[in-house]
């Protein structure tokens, strides 16, 4: 038996040889950290100071693998979760790898196509690509909520929080096809399978793109649209759609975005435009600056608001920095300020206007 268990090995070691010769392939484990303290002006109508962490990028750590199967395709895979630093748990309602799986094939002349739990295109192609002016300000908090609680998303926290989806969002059960990239253009499809037996669109998502690069300029295009199913219930439909650029020239980021997000449930909608800058005094030390203006329609008591965010940065290291940042939120009269992250039930301010300033570290692996 003993000499029957040592053949069997010795097999496989020569088998895992001989396809390392033939493929070569590789395995990376990485990793994003962020934690810092953040002071609140107004929550339900209180200052609050609080460790907070994920704003400068979310907590991350997964593992992604090529191998080289000849002919210009590779087969590719990706595993992530996201977790709290300040407790080291998961995120609410997520266990491991919630936050991205998939499995795929990438050739240079056919494109990308991957299954899984992945990212739609108002993610990949607007915020990937560097069309957000939320990236170099604000980060997190300057992501789009805004007093629009009345949007009621379903599975939201507060009705609006992230409502375009920039934040990372994610379609389950989901297969997405990236094009190559042709004279500048690319473009992309997904689609999400609802599940639901005897209805092929009940509870499904889809999603396109469509892409331009040249050299240091882009222009983005994108569009997502979910549908919610409960049994018995009618089902709802959230659509995003957003447009956006990004132009990077000496010492200088800019960006613009414009994004929107219905709920065919009570037809509530709203709309999001932005702009920032970014400048780079030194390769270490950095500062960025953005303003977004959020408006809404009748459902949600025609609200708006408007919002500033900044930032400062300073590298330790090609890994590590430390940042100072601020964000100031202003609503219409009457309505209630809530800035993007502050997502307990009393993270809404009681007054039209919501501020917050925080320090932090940020690292990754």
């Amino acid at each position: 038996m003993k000499k029957s268990k040592r053949i069997s090995l010795a097999l496989l070691s020569a088998t895992l040889a001989a396809t390392g010769a033939h493929a070569q392939s590789s395995m990376t484990l990485f990793g994003l950290i962020d934690t810092g303290i953040t002071y609140v002006s107004n929550q339900a109508g209180n200052h609050n100071v609080k460790m907070d962490d994920g704003v400068n990028g979310p907590n991350l750590w997964g593992f992604k693998g090529v191998e080289d199967l000849g002919g210009g395709t590779k087969a590719i895979f990706e595993l992530v979760d996201q977790f709290q630093v300040d407790n080291g748990q998961f995120m609410p309602n997520s266990s491991l790898f919630s936050r991205t799986s998939l499995v795929g094939l990438v050739n240079d002349r056919a494109g990308k196509i991957t299954l899984g739990n992945q990212y739609d295109f108002m993610t990949d192609s607007l915020y990937f690509a560097g069309d957000d002016p939320a990236e170099i300000s604000g980060h997190f908090y300057d992501f789009r909520a805004g007093p629009f609680q009345k949007l009621a998303l379903p599975q939201n926290p507060t009705g609006a929080f992230d409502w375009d989806r920039m934040a990372g969002e994610r379609i389950a059960n989901s297969v997405k096809y990236l094009s190559p990239v042709f004279g500048g253009f690319s473009a992309g499809a997904m689609y999400g399978f609802g599940g639901v037996a005897g209805s092929v669109g009940a509870g499904n998502a889809q999603s396109f793109a469509l892409n331009y690069v040249a050299g240091t300029f882009g222009a983005n295009a994108a569009y997502t649209n979910i549908k919610y199913y409960t049994a018995g219930s009618p089902q709802v439909s959230v659509r995003n759609w957003g447009v956006g650029a990004h132009y990077r020239f000496g010492s200088w980021i800019t960006n613009a975005l414009f994004t929107t997000v219905h709920n065919s449930a009570n037809g509530a909608s709203v709309y999001e435009g932005s702009v920032g800058a970014h400048y780079y005094f030194t390769p270490a030390l950095s500062a960025g600056a953005s303003y977004m203006y959020m408006k809404g329609n009748t459902t949600v008591d025609n609200n708006h608001a408007h919002q500033i965010g900044a930032n400062v940065d300073y590298a330790l290291s090609k890994r590590t920095s430390v940042y100072v940042l601020g964000l100031y939120q202003r609503a219409n009269s009457g309505a209630q300020a809530q800035i993007n992250g502050l997502n307990s039930s009393d993270g809404a301010s009681s007054s039209a206007t919501q501020a917050i300033a925080r320090v932090g570290i940020h690292t990754r692996f």
